[in-house]
């Protein structure tokens, strides 16, 4: 596949949004992507919206606009296949920043995953199915700056322009292969995106509670100093590990520096004991002096429920290796904790448990049964 592509459309103002919205609502199909900026900002949000129809690309600004509420009809419509690739990242930023539900989703990589494909990056698929060789440079661009290049637009309109040729050489490899109904499965339920929970300030800690090298006295000074650089990376509205990376985090933590000449022998640079030593220093003082932090203790599963865990994920990865494909294509990881709590009795109970999987239990109902002997 060569082609010389058009430039894409840039949609930035209100009168180039309702056109791009009414050449959408004609379509039968889009693709669609999203880019955000994680690595730039603390809190994160989406910074462009691609859609590609089968005659233009169309590069969205978000950040031009108050109001996209016009684009949610388009997402809702499920006479109207949305196009993704590896959609469960976008559809949750999607969700977050503006509310957006989806309906009618098509993903070629979790098609990829179900056909069993090895490497289903979309660089990777694209090489293999036309040759095409994509230029990752601007893949942790800031998007959230502006003006972008012409150079990150035409990257970014790349991540949707090929997408309708991958997906209709994929869904001909799953009816062919008799895995059509379980990509549309999978697809219904990446649809499903619970609402994203709020970055809170100072709870950042938290990710080190199951490290086995942090004992509590570290956990309760890495609280402290969590809260100090989270603080500072909201004020600079940028990633807390651009302003400490969690490494030197866990050193400050555990070797309880006193003085900045401490600081520069554990690994901080000038430019970070200058700015940041001070409030660096005065957190460790305050989380040895504070009250041991209280960790909320998850409830340990019974030996039984262990057990049946075991069986299903044994069974799973059995069938998985006999068929070429990743074990939770197999059965996906929600019914192991549904099936180890509360085993089904009966042929009914299961199937009304996997009423959202109904080719899955088609296929694998009697064993899955059998292993809890039913």
């Amino acid at each position: 596949m060569s082609e010389s592509l058009a430039p894409p459309v840039w949609v930035h103002t209100d009168q180039s949004l309702r056109k791009m919205v009414a050449d959408l609502s004609s379509q039968q199909r889009v693709a669609v992507d999203t880019e955000s900026n994680s690595l730039h900002a603390y809190r994160e949000r989406v910074c462009l919206i691609q859609f590609s129809t089968p005659k233009y690309d169309y590069v969205v600004d978000p950040l031009a606009f108050s109001d996209l509420r016009p684009l949610a009809p388009i997402f809702n419509d499920k006479k109207i296949e949305k196009i993704f690739h590896a959609a469960e990242y976008d559809l949750i930023c999607l969700k977050r920043d503006y509310g957006f539900d989806l309906r009618n989703l098509f993903d070629t990589m979790q098609a990829a995953r179900v056909l069993g494909y090895p490497a289903v990056g979309l660089d990777t698929l694209l090489a293999e199915k036309f040759g095409l060789k994509i230029d990752k440079r601007h893949q942790k661009a800031d998007w959230g700056a502006r003006p972008l290049t012409s150079a990150q637009i035409n990257y970014a309109r790349q991540d949707t322009h090929y997408l309708f040729a991958l997906r209709d050489m994929l869904a001909a490899e799953l009816r062919d292969m008799d895995r059509w109904d379980l990509a549309l499965e999978d697809f219904a339920r990446a649809c499903r995106v619970d609402d994203a929970k709020e970055k809170l300030n100072g709870a950042s800690w938290k990710r080190f509670s199951g490290r086995k090298d942090v004992n509590e006295r570290d956990l309760t000074i890495l609280a402290a100093l969590c809260h100090s650089r989270d603080h500072i990376a909201e004020t600079l509205d940028r990633p807390p590990f651009k302003v400490i990376d969690d490494n030197l985090l866990l050193e400050i933590a555990k070797r309880m520096p006193e003085k900045d000449v401490d600081l520069a022998d554990i690994g901080l640079s000038p430019r970070q004991i200058r700015l940041w030593g001070g409030e660096m220093l005065a957190a460790v003082r305050r989380g040895a002096a504070n009250p041991p932090v209280k960790l909320e203790q998850p409830k340990r599963p019974s030996d039984a429920v262990l057990r049946r865990a075991e069986k299903l994920k044994a069974w799973r990865k059995k069938v998985a290796q006999e068929i070429k494909v990743e074990s939770d294509i197999v059965l996906p990881k929600f019914y192991l904790g549904l099936f180890a709590e509360n085993p089904p009795k009966t042929l009914g109970e299961l199937e009304e448990a996997m009423k959202d999987s109904p080719r899955r239990f088609q296929m694998y109902g009697s064993q899955i049964l059998g292993l809890f002997g039913g």
